[in-house]
């Protein structure tokens, strides 16, 4: 990471609003944000900020850096312009930044593309009206970030159809989760009397053979109301150990 002299007259601070809706968990959107190295990010009850520190003073204090607030109901960025960078190139650069940020955090966070795309057309508008460098350039620039705002609207609603459909086979998932349990507790709820008619079918279909674990698990009650049961059986003459 460069450092910057020691001389350097101190960045301008600037920033943005951007409209959005948080749809998963901030831990999710953190989690999402931890995958990239160059990013330090914080995780608040209900927020989440993304830190991008590209370089420091020397003092190793951060100079030129950007930050990405992920919060329930918008996204604040705050970002420093050094002097000798253009104000309006800089939030060209912190847009870009921003548009792959959004991709990594897709699955857990919204915005409308038309905003994204409003503040992209505000900040070319800025460069046609003060820039003097080479207008191709600029709007080979802008054409490019136009079809990467494109993009990601189109991999947003390939998401929203995944996870819809993924919402369809949870909803599945659950309902044959239920009928298991209620089977689950069916059994489990058997009385004694009904137990102990199984274990002496068991024993019988088995050559006089009961193996309690084996029972214990077909049947999904504990081997020691298992042993239980089959002592009583014996006691009552209803079944025989045979040495």
């Amino acid at each position: 990471m460069p450092e910057m002299p020691e001389a350097i007259s101190p960045p301008k601070v600037d920033g943005f609003k951007l409209e959005g809706r948080m749809t998963g968990k901030a831990e999710d959107i953190a989690n999402a944000l931890r995958g990239v190295s160059f990013l330090k990010v914080a995780k608040e009850k209900t927020a989440v900020s993304a830190a991008n520190v590209e370089s420091r003073d020397i003092s190793k204090n951060p100079y030129t850096f950007s930050v990405i607030r992920f919060d329930k109901d918008g996204i604040d960025v705050v970002y420093t312009v050094p002097p000798s960078v253009s104000p309006t190139r800089r939030r060209m650069d912190i847009i870009r930044h921003l548009l792959n940020t959004l991709t990594l955090v897709s699955d857990y966070y919204e915005t409308d593309p038309k905003l994204v795309l409003q503040l992209l057309e505000q900040t070319v508008k800025e460069i046609e009206d003060y820039a003097t460098n080479d207008y191709k350039q600029l709007y080979a620039t802008y054409d490019s970030m136009r079809r990467e705002v494109e993009a990601l609207r189109r991999n947003y609603l390939v998401m929203k159809k995944q996870a819809t459909s993924l919402s369809r086979e949870n909803y599945d998932l659950k309902n044959e989760n239920d009928e298991l349990r209620v089977k689950l507790e069916g059994l489990q709820g058997m009385s004694d009397g009904v137990l102990k008619a199984k274990i002496q079918d068991w024993v019988i279909e088995h050559g006089g053979q009961m193996m309690v674990p084996e029972f214990s698990r077909v049947f999904k009650v504990p081997e020691a109301r298992v042993e239980q049961l089959l002592d009583e059986l014996v006691k009552g003459g209803f079944l025989e150990i045979v040495q």
